[in-house]
């Protein structure tokens, strides 16, 4: 509304709720000014209503559940009966639902034998805080599980379940793969000996100024926007991060 107001000539937005993707499109549209979301797309019935830039989110899941699959045989686990696999979900989250199918997906197609019993979900609202909460829940019940593999929806619930692995005394054994590398490379620069081991890592500044850009094009030459546009992510590690990440891994 502010900017609608303030006679903006396009709007970027990443909508704090998706249920409001239609209001906000009706009012850019009304005031005939172009709109781009980015990450949470604006959308209905699981269908783009406007243009998105962000993450392929099945893509990038896919990646993180190859890298953990193969993490497992090198380092020989998947034979191993206090080996368990955590999924931390956020359901609620249409952008997220797509990660977790791919790490699922990829997962299974790369070791299709393991034992699907030792599979755990845990949901949670993509918090830190919830995130342990959700991990804890899941080690508790789970005792006879001494090392945790743990696939996650988003960057801050990975390392709510660092923390409950450290808590629970599990972390020398178990490993973490969280989704934007802009927390696990604060672990790395510490120099800790982190169970999160590795991060798929995303250019936030990429999302941000592709959508400026497209938007840009549109005003000023009239260039269709796409529908989609998705931003190339990459598994970093302690090893190659800054590397992988530049100036961002600081």
């Amino acid at each position: 509304d502010n900017a609608i107001a303030n006679k903006a000539d396009g709007i970027v937005i990443c909508v704090p709720d998706q249920t409001m993707s239609q209001a906000v499109v009706d009012k850019c549209k009304a005031a005939n000014i172009p709109v781009v979301s980015v990450d949470d797309a604006l959308e209905v019935d699981g269908k783009k209503i406007a243009p998105w830039v962000g993450i392929d989110g099945y893509s990038i899941g896919q990646a993180n559940g190859e890298w953990m699959a193969n993490y497992m045989k090198t380092n020989n686990l998947v034979d191993d009966k206090e080996v368990g696999v955590m999924m931390l979900t956020m359901d609620t989250v249409s952008s997220c639902v797509p990660r977790t199918k791919g790490e699922s997906d990829k997962f299974k197609e790369i070791l299709p034998n393991f034992d699907a019993k030792r599979i755990y979900k845990a949901d949670n609202d993509g918090t830190t805080d919830k995130g342990n909460s959700a991990a804890t829940a899941v080690i508790t019940a789970h005792p006879e599980i001494k090392k945790w593999m743990v696939m996650s929806a988003n960057e801050e619930s990975a390392m709510g379940a660092v923390r409950a692995l450290e808590t629970a005394g599990l972390d020398k054994n178990s490993c973490v793969i969280g989704l934007g590398a802009y927390l696990a490379k604060d672990e790395w620069n510490q120099g800790k000996n982190t169970c999160m081991k590795a991060s798929c890592y995303f250019s936030a500044d990429s999302i941000g100024g592709t959508s400026i850009q497209l938007l840009f094009d549109n005003i000023k030459n009239g260039k269709e926007i796409p529908m989609s546009t998705a931003v190339p992510a990459t598994i970093c590690t302690p090893e190659n991060y800054k590397k992988v990440m530049g100036a961002a891994a600081k």
